[in-house]
């Protein structure tokens, strides 16, 4: 069987194969005789899927051998701004009142963002890691509590959860949406946990469904990270007004941006209140300025008149931004599904809005003669497309089994428990994610369809070249 015979020889076959798919491809189409049922059998062989698309030009080398790249351009550049935002910023340096307690720029736009979000209540803060901190510090999060999060993640909710001296518990990731796997969210609550905390990662959705389910089953309180995510929908309902809160981040790179800022998101008229006391030096909203008896512990984590100002600017064309990116999305989606070893992440079906902070594929190095993925970047990036591998494995990250091999935590939860910690702390079906994982910003989303077109062709000009490029 011929089958039988392959695989000794498998890599350089798989080449000989794409080439003959893309390079030779016009040359097949001229050739009526040419037995397509023998070069489908074969392919299939050699472990391919043959689809039509289009195709760079045969014996084109990889920039990174020494061929010319497929883009010289750069992609659109982040931020975007006018002269909305610099007469927004100018208005607001020449009224004098810069801070939140003596303008009116930051209530208009929490007022504005509660609004476009669907949302009751919106408080502004620093930055979406103050979010994330003011939201848990008014639930009550503290010692001795633990916190659900994916290891998927920015290491921002982490570091939040280890501020207040709580335990991160962390739940595997569902590779093919890059998600928190929902369905393995009980299995990791205990008597001890306090809230979960849902990623809604590179601007898609979580399964919010069954993480609410699991939530109202155990009564545990949901904060959702939509950081990446402002206009994303679950169900055609915003994401980040489902759980008790939803936390926002406006920092340079983010799709509504003020180089830094947050927002949290709630229905609970009294939880948004307490966050409001944390994040103002614990003290509340009717308060004289001169009065300095406090309330509780809190922090100073206010957005500034600045912020507020650029970001009612920067809203007036998030929209149009944002279709711009899922129509590009879509068709890159189109163009890649044709190349085999990438796929792109999956949605679910409730996700009915992605407001793509990033585009997320798998590359499956098997496909491209196993090309290392660090090797399939470098060349990418040779090509004029920048890439990342995306996160690492955050649950094993160093500092955090530091932090609890410290005096205060060894104190609070003792070697055994610690020990329990380390022993439930395995994530493989996101160690395996963190391997294959390759990102696109949302910038590169912004451009034209002829830019995903040369994202595509960068890929199988790689694939068709994968063992040369071993060399390299």
């Amino acid at each position: 069987m011929v089958g039988s015979r392959l695989p000794p020889f498998a890599p350089s076959i798989q080449e000989t194969i794409v080439r003959m798919m893309y390079s030779g491809r016009s040359r097949l189409e001229r050739n009526k005789k040419m037995n397509r049922r023998r070069f489908l059998l074969v392919a299939s062989a050699a472990g391919l899927v043959v689809r039509p698309a289009a195709v760079p030009a045969a014996g084109q080398k990889p920039a990174i051998l020494g061929g010319k790249a497929v883009r010289s351009e750069p992609f659109p550049s982040w931020p975007k701004f006018d002269s909305r935002e610099e007469e927004a910023i100018l208005n607001t340096l020449r009224s004098g009142k810069w801070f939140r307690g003596w303008g009116e720029n930051v209530n208009r736009f929490e007022k504005a963002y509660a609004e476009l979000m669907g949302a009751r209540h919106c408080l502004a803060t620093a930055n979406g890691t103050s979010a994330l901190l003011t939201s848990l510090s008014a639930l009550g999060v503290g010692p001795g509590d633990e916190v659900i999060l994916p290891p998927y993640t920015f290491v921002a909710c982490v570091n939040v959860i280890l501020l207040l001296h709580a335990l991160p518990v962390f739940v595997d990731t569902d590779p093919e949406t890059f998600q928190m796997d929902a369905q393995k969210v009980e299995a990791a609550i205990s008597e001890h946990t306090r809230a979960i905390m849902p990623v809604h990662l590179g601007g898609s959705a979580v399964d919010v469904d069954a993480i609410l389910a699991i939530a109202r089953k155990h009564k545990l309180p949901v904060v959702e990270d939509a950081c990446q995510a402002p206009l994303a929908e679950w169900r055609s309902r915003k994401v980040g007004t489902f759980g008790d809160t939803g936390c926002f981040s406006f920092q340079a790179s983010k799709n509504l941006s003020s180089g830094e800022g947050g927002a949290i998101l709630s229905e609970n008229e009294e939880l948004i209140a307490k966050c409001y006391t944390f994040h103002n030096n614990s003290r509340g909203r009717k308060v004289d300025s001169y009065d300095f008896s406090y309330r509780a512990r809190g922090a100073n984590l206010r957005m500034t008149e600045f912020q507020a100002a650029l970001l009612m600017a920067q809203m007036t064309r998030l929209e149009e931004q944002s279709r711009t990116r899922e129509q590009n999305a879509r068709y890159l989606t189109s163009l890649l599904r044709e190349i085999p070893g990438i796929l792109s992440a999956r949605m679910y079906d409730g996700c009915t809005r992605n407001a793509y902070h990033l585009y997320m594929f798998r590359y499956q190095k098997e496909q491209f003669a196993n090309l290392p993925r660090a090797a399939f970047l470098k060349a990418l990036r040779a090509e004029g497309i920048p890439a990342s591998g995306g996160y690492a494995s955050l649950n094993k990250e160093p500092f955090i089994r530091n932090t609890l091999d410290s005096r205060g935590y060894q104190s609070i939860y003792g070697k055994e428990r610690i020990k329990r910690w380390e022993q439930t702390n395995d994530c493989p079906e996101n160690d395996r994610l963190c391997e294959e994982a390759v990102w696109l910003t949302q910038n590169m989303l912004l451009g034209s369809r002829h830019d995903m077109e040369q994202i595509a062709e960068a890929v199988r000009k790689i694939q068709v070249h994968a063992t040369e490029l071993e060399r390299v």
